[in-house]
């Protein structure tokens, strides 16, 4: 009976995060550029067990050997970075990526970044008045911007005044005005080789954890008709959370943890049973 009530209570906490992780998925169903987050679940502890010969009787088919388990641990949460259907909205600063990719934007002073499939960006004033593009919270896209001397070098998408914003799909980046065109630099894309390490924080971002090497996670990728990676000007990328799929898995989760709480209600009712009981 105690083995039957552990693991009743273990699998209802497993079952309580997967619950959670889908409330969270169903909840950002409209998110512009949402990845839906993914579980990933093992077994505690599996004993091998074998009932007493005495079990072994006359046409018995079935091998005396028993397996017992003691439940389930969330082991892993990963973000599902399939593609998500494009909606078209024709505001220059909204920016979709097809295919594998992030944007990277710069979240505080100290140089510390952070990826994103969201696209909605805007063009804000930086604290020397320049114009620049930037996410709704007013985190400053990466770009490679030429310096001048032949060099590239990790900055701003800078707009000077009287220009107008236009993107390619290889990321580059023009401003364009009735005197010319002129050279912006590319937006800064990375592909994800290890998705488990991305992070889900705030304000729709992923994040590496501290001591984790940013290489080993992500990667410069430059878009090309070979790897199929593009960047739409005008159009956003929605959530890949498919709502009738994740109300199914809602309900799966639920009978499964209402099992559980039977479980243990049963074994609870066992035990009462059985503490209550006369020699």
């Amino acid at each position: 009976m105690n083995a039957s009530m552990i693991n009743a209570m273990v699998s209802m906490n497993a079952l309580q995060q997967k619950l959670d992780l889908i409330a969270d998925n169903m909840a950002n169903v409209n998110t512009v550029g949402y990845k839906k987050k993914e579980a990933t679940f093992e077994d505690l502890l599996n004993n091998a067990k074998r009932q007493p010969n005495s079990f072994s009787q006359p046409g018995r088919l079935t091998p005396l050997d028993f397996s017992q388990g003691w439940g389930s641990k969330l082991t892993m949460i990963q973000p599902n970075l399939s593609q998500g259907p494009m909606n078209e909205t024709q505001v220059p600063t909204d920016l979709a990526i097809e295919g594998n990719a992030l944007f990277e934007v710069q979240v505080d002073g100290a140089g510390n970044r952070a990826y994103t499939r969201s696209g909605a960006f805007q063009l804000t004033m930086a604290a020397n008045g320049d114009t620049i593009l930037a996410t709704e919270k007013g985190y400053p896209v990466i770009a490679n911007i030429p310096d001048g001397n032949g060099n590239i070098v990790e900055g701003n998408i800078v707009l000077p005044a009287g220009y107008n914003l236009r993107v390619d799909a290889d990321g580059t980046v023009l401003g364009v005005s009735s005197a010319g065109t002129i050279n912006l630099g590319s937006i800064k894309l990375l592909q994800a080789t290890r998705p488990a390490a991305l992070t889900a924080v705030a304000d729709n971002l992923f994040a590496i954890a501290t001591g984790i090497n940013v290489d080993d996670v992500v990667q410069e990728i430059t878009p090309t008709l070979d790897n199929r990676i593009a960047l739409r000007q005008g159009y956003l990328e929605q959530s890949n959370v498919e709502y009738v799929d994740e109300a199914t898995e809602l309900i799966n989760v639920q009978r499964a943890y209402q099992l559980a709480a039977r479980a243990l209600s049963s074994s609870d009712t066992m035990m009462s049973l059985a503490n209550s009981m006369r020699a």
